[in-house]
């Protein structure tokens, strides 16, 4: 075969393969986007109008309304998604610990090796949250210098809620202490809005208590289920999880050339 019928059958086979973006990763691409510009908008008012994060403390929160309550019921949404079993344009791998996202594989289950799935991605859980317990008493130790206040908290969990989808869409540093394949199978998926608003946990108002507490909520719930549902998380006994049947396409470009082979594996 000729230098040029090489090439142009090799682009044709790129083309076969190459996996159209969903309708999913196109929703969170425009999430991305709108969390960037909350970002940048709150920024902005830290600098033009910083008398409205006055909302933060103790329960100014229901003195007034302003944008930042806002923020607050689109957080409060995301979490509830988290604590209630709704079919929408959701990720699974947020939604793989509820009963519909389960696919129960046909061959017999092998619990032992379940068993040290389980206790293995746990363990590297649980390195992740210790690094993050530590990232939080830094912030707290500033916080308590008076280097940061609560308007600079705020914004860095704001930054937090951008970096999550970036995590997401484009790369992730977890992923290389978890060593999932992609967010679907991440175990730690559902500890985002704790990670998010966990900075927040040194400001004492309503506004930020309200929310580390439904966050912390969502956490102990994913908990409990990867302990008394410990099949749901695995793609091994869950087949939602597996490569050939996703349906989000959520992977960077690396994860989808990764699924490319496992499919022509299988």
């Amino acid at each position: 075969m000729k230098s040029g019928e090489k090439t142009l059958s090799k682009t044709k086979e790129l083309t076969r393969l190459k996996s159209p973006v969903s309708d999913i990763r196109k929703l969170y691409i425009v999430r991305l986007m709108g969390r960037v510009v909350l970002l940048l908008l709150s920024v902005l008012l830290y600098v033009q109008r910083p008398e409205l994060f006055a909302v933060l403390e103790g329960w100014s929160f229901f003195e007034s309304f302003t944008v930042l309550h806002i923020l607050w019921v689109i957080w409060m949404i995301d979490m509830f998604c988290q604590l209630v079993p709704i079919k929408a344009k959701i990720s699974i791998g947020s939604q793989k610990h509820f009963r519909f996202r389960f696919q129960e594989v046909k061959d017999r289950i092998h619990y032992q090796a379940l068993k040290e799935y389980i206790v293995s991605t746990t363990k590297r859980a649980y390195k992740v949250f210790l690094l993050w317990v530590v990232l939080i008493g830094a912030l707290g130790v500033l916080y308590h210098l008076k280097v940061l206040g609560n308007r600079e908290l705020f914004l860095i969990s704001m930054l937090f809620y951008v970096c999550d989808l970036i995590c997401v869409l484009i790369w992730c540093p977890f992923r290389l202490m978890m060593k999932n394949r992609c967010c679907t199978t991440c175990r730690i998926f559902n500890w985002d809005h704790l990670m998010m608003f966990s900075p927040m946990i040194y400001v004492l108002g309503f506004y930020s208590l309200s929310l580390v507490t439904v966050a912390l909520a969502v956490w102990i719930m994913w908990e409990l289920c990867v302990m008394i549902y410990p099949e749901r998380f695995w793609e091994m006994t869950n087949e939602a999880l597996r490569c050939t049947e996703c349906t989000d396409k959520l992977c960077t470009q690396y994860c989808q050339k990764l699924r490319k082979n496992m499919n022509e594996t299988l």
